[in-house]
């Protein structure tokens, strides 16, 4: 997979590094904005069981 993504990206092999940095922070991003939250409020997980 991941060759593929390297493959894919244009430019020469420094500007790929910074795209596939950019891609990344991306990704973690969307993360931690969106799914993260939804998983949460559609789970149990922060639910405590300890009195």
């Amino acid at each position: 997979m991941y060759g593929l993504l390297w493959r894919a990206l244009p430019g020469p092999k420094w500007l790929k590094v910074i795209e596939l940095i950019i891609l990344a922070l991306a990704v973690v991003a969307v993360l931690f904005n969106w799914v993260f939250p939804w998983v949460v409020a559609n789970t149990g997980i922060i639910d405590n069981t300890v009195g």
